[in-house]
């Protein structure tokens, strides 16, 4: 029999009594802070500041319903209605500093200072009438010339240990000298946004405020809507202090070398950047600056879904005390977590401290990337296993961010489907994406970066006639990479997109390296494939058109 969340049987106990809070300064300041800037209660609210990891197990386990703790030792909590980011719910406050800047569209959704502060106070009433508050002040960014100060405050400890995770954790002295938060977000996801309130599309709300610099929370419990929060925060912030903020993984090398590594879901982002010869820097968000590569977060969000020992021991060991399970099932008598059961949502996800990876790299910061890595999984069978691109041909693809997604992965789906979005992360860009492509190329170029594609997808034809590229013939260019034996080699030029692609790569039969020679098909069915993908590309960038550069627009595919 499986646990799932609501069980009358496994209810927490009722509480055992309120813990004393510390009486130190730090404490007394941050309530201080929070009575004055928010209008907090603390004569009626305990307010807990930066609570141990005990601590906030003890706090979700007696008053978070649902909540227990696995076999492995991860507190297991759940999100509730949202399993997910509501990306049609976030708003960007319109005003004079930031406003000209802003990519305005369906990412960048405007809202005015007036809804905020209709959403600001009735979180706070919201916050204020819960008998105890979590706070959790860290850092954004290992990069101490760049790192931001970010508060956090909730009403679930869940939440707060989410993000203790997820932040850059402060020693005790960073923590008495943490002053004014350059961010604070107010979470009261518990309760609803007024739908009828201008600007509301539903009852869910995420608000980010350059200005007040605040991000408010409504309707929502799904704890990632903090962490992508604080990303689309570094999004504006660093391209304005000349560092470029990437949705990417990273690495190094033995040597020092850093690969950099971009791709939508289902590419092999995580699974590739976890390398055993190489130390991790980070899974998800990092910035590039004159100093090089840092890691934006203190933690990893790992995917659940079918997780594993063999397949990813690095993840499923990291699944101990101090880490947070969302939305997953586990047996009832022994709480061993089901990852395969998606009863709740296929988005199961664990969050837990970088340091849990036995080769992460700490503190999480880097050279200047040696090796930008942009990856693809082309369900059409059309697009190279790996080919050498210009700085020009970087910034197309890097705005493309182009994958497919196949039959199976989602209901309607019958035939691959293209996926574009901008930068590889289009949800959580604050600046038009020629911004991010042209600060891209303009670093590969100071720093003498090679930038690669790799298709992780099918080669010598569509997805259902051929089967997927092996891991092996993947890890296999990667090394070849990295050894810099690659780049060293010989190319050819790949028609329509007017690539290079290599004749040679260690341990990958040469036929599966040009897709007109690898393809099981007649030629008119590739020609007319390659011609679709190429067509998909050209239509797809027409939305960027306008304010990317000639030279970006000629690097494209041709028809």
């Amino acid at each position: 029999m499986s646990y799932r969340p609501g069980s009358p049987s496994y209810r927490p106990g009722s509480p055992g009594g309120r813990r004393p809070m510390s009486s130190s300064s730090t404490h007394t300041r941050v309530e201080e802070e929070l009575h004055e800037m928010a209008g907090i209660d603390y004569d009626k609210v305990t307010i807990k500041h930066n609570p141990s990891v005990p601590v906030l197990y003890e706090e979700a386990l007696t008053h978070e319903v649902g909540t227990v703790i696995s076999s492995a030792g991860a507190l297991c909590s759940y999100s509730g209605k949202k399993t997910g980011r509501s990306p049609k719910d976030k708003r960007i406050v319109e005003e004079d500093d930031s406003g000209k800047d802003i990519w305005w569209g369906p990412v960048n959704t405007k809202m005015s200072e007036r809804v905020f502060l209709i959403n600001r106070e009735r979180a706070i009433d919201y916050l204020n009438t819960h008998p105890r508050l979590y706070v959790f002040d860290g850092f954004a960014g290992w990069d101490p010339k760049y790192r931001k100060k970010v508060r956090v405050i909730a009403s679930r400890a869940y939440h707060i240990l989410f993000m203790r995770n997820m932040l850059i954790r402060p020693t005790d002295e960073e923590l008495e000298n943490f002053g004014t938060p350059d961010f604070t977000i107010f979470n009261a996801g518990e309760f609803p946004a007024n739908r009828y309130t201008t600007g509301m599309t539903s009852t869910t709300s995420v608000s980010v405020n350059f200005k007040r610099h605040e991000m408010v929370i409504l309707g929502t419990e799904y704890a990632g809507e903090m962490k992508k929060g604080i990303f689309t925060v570094m999004h504006y912030l660093m391209p304005k202090a000349g560092v470029l903020s990437l949705h990417s993984s990273a690495n190094e090398g033995p040597d020092g070398d850093v690969s950099l590594f971009f791709g939508l879901s289902g590419t092999g982002k995580t699974t590739l950047s976890a390398d055993p010869k190489r130390r991790l820097i980070g899974d998800d968000e990092h910035c590039w600056s004159d100093n090089g590569i840092f890691n934006i977060e203190g933690g990893c969000y790992a995917k659940c879904i079918d997780l594993s020992a063999e397949k990813e021991p690095e993840i499923y060991n990291a699944i101990r005390f101090g880490s947070v399970l969302e939305n997953v099932v586990l047996n009832e008598e022994s709480r061993v977590v089901d990852y395969s059961d998606d009863f709740l949502t296929e988005n199961t996800r664990c969050a837990y401290p970088i340091d849990y990876i036995p080769n992460a790299k700490i503190p999480c910061m880097g050279g200047h990337p040696k090796n930008i890595i942009l990856l693809t999984c082309d369900a059409f069978g059309v697009l190279p296993l790996v080919a050498k691109l210009t700085p020009d041909q970087v910034m197309y693809h890097f705005i493309s961010g182009y994958t497919t997604k196949v039959a199976g992965t989602e209901d309607g789906i019958s035939e691959p489907t293209p996926t574009f979005s901008a930068c590889f992360g289009a949800p959580f860009l604050v600046l038009h994406p020629q911004k991010y492509a042209t600060m891209l190329a303009d670093k590969m170029h100071k720093h003498e970066a090679n930038a690669w594609l790799i298709n992780t997808g099918w080669t010598g034809g569509r997805a259902g006639d051929v089967k997927r590229c092996p891991l092996k013939y993947t890890r296999a260019i990667l090394d070849s990479i990295h050894n810099g034996s690659l780049a060293a080699g010989e190319f050819e030029n790949y028609e329509v997109f007017n690539i290079a692609i290599p004749k040679h790569v260690e341990g990958v039969p040469p036929e599966m390296l040009h897709p007109r020679k690898s393809w099981k098909g007649s030629a008119d069915e590739f020609d007319k494939s390659l011609k679709k993908v190429a067509s998909m590309f050209q239509e797809n960038f027409q939305e960027y058109k306008a304010e990317a550069t000639a030279e970006t627009c000629n690097a494209g595919p041709s028809v």
